[in-house]
């Protein structure tokens, strides 16, 4: 009986060992209501950061209109270090209660809150840096976060193990269109000359580039015949070009869905709420990221 006592109590500790937010009550009603969105409280947050992020991106690019930059600039500024200083405690408060600061601290929305208040600060101790306020619109980025998107991690993974096995096909296919493109380009230098705006081989291949891919700006136009004759054989063969990379790709997603099919045991959609790290095993309770746990307040795995 006392063995049976001393391996609860050794795995009661194993168990806190394993997942910190059971030490502090407050670090896990914080991660539950920051990082989570099952309570009314969490999705009280997201609404308000949700709202916050949109208002701070709309400030940034006012800020960019002249006219009103003039007019408003303190109003603006101050502004700006009002959602400087808010997504700055946010982030601390990320760093506070999740279970793996440095897991978090690294993923790639830990980078997003990062950087999104860096720009502010370092405009504010080196005057020359207030170009970089531009890296504020990434805070917009993690609004797929709030949305959580991560959800659909699986369907991604789908399409990128697609471009991944695509990678040989696409890159012939790249490799055919750029001799393509070449050869257009050095016959309508040849043909048009610098009189008609061809004036070098490489601006010709610009032609040729806008004139493949459908783009069609406007501002070098052949004026002979067989220049003509030419551009539109560079037409045909754009639209006939698109259609390429569509079919490989299209090809791959079919037959990785297939293999899906036909071995859904090895197929993970599970996703860490903490870094969005996704494809984790069936029998895993923790994130190999970060080392969250995977399992939500119920006890069953989050889908």
């Amino acid at each position: 009986m006392a063995k049976i006592e001393t391996a609860r109590v050794s795995l009661n500790k194993d168990s806190l060992k394993q997942d910190p937010l059971k030490q502090d009550p407050l670090k896990q009603k914080l991660y539950q209501v920051i990082f989570g969105y099952e309570s009314k409280a969490g999705r009280l947050f997201d609404l308000v950061l949700i709202i916050t992020i949109f208002a701070s991106v709309l400030a940034v690019m006012l800020d960019s209109v002249a006219s009103i930059n003039v007019r408003f600039h303190d109003q603006l500024y101050l502004l700006e270090w009002v959602f400087t200083v808010l997504f700055t405690v946010e982030y601390l408060l990320r760093l506070y209660c999740t279970p793996s600061t440095r897991g978090y601290a690294f993923s790639f929305y830990g980078l997003i809150d990062l950087f999104s208040i860096l720009p502010t600060y370092i405009a504010f101790l080196w005057p020359g840096g207030v170009y970089l306020i531009v890296i504020r619109s990434l805070r917009v980025l993690r609004v797929f976060r709030i949305l959580k998107l991560a959800r659909y991690v699986g369907e991604a993974s789908l399409l990128l193990n697609a471009l991944v096995n695509a990678r040989h096909k696409i890159f012939v296919f790249l490799y055919g269109l750029l001799i393509l493109i070449i050869i257009f380009g050095s016959l309508m230098f040849l043909v048009e000359g610098p009189e008609h705006g061809f004036d070098s081989i490489p601006h010709s291949i610009y032609w040729a580039i806008v004139t493949i891919t459908t783009v069609g700006y406007g501002d070098i136009v052949p004026q002979t015949a067989i220049g003509q004759i030419i551009a539109g054989a560079a037409m045909i063969t754009g639209y006939a070009v698109i259609a390429v990379p569509f079919g490989i790709i299209s090809s791959e997603l079919i037959n990785e869905q297939q293999k899906r099919r036909d071995k859904p045991e090895e197929i993970s959609l599970r996703v860490c709420k903490n870094c969005n790290q996704g494809d984790h095993d069936e029998d895993a309770h923790f994130c190999k990221q970060c080392g969250v746990s995977l399992d939500d307040e119920s006890g069953e795995k989050v889908k």
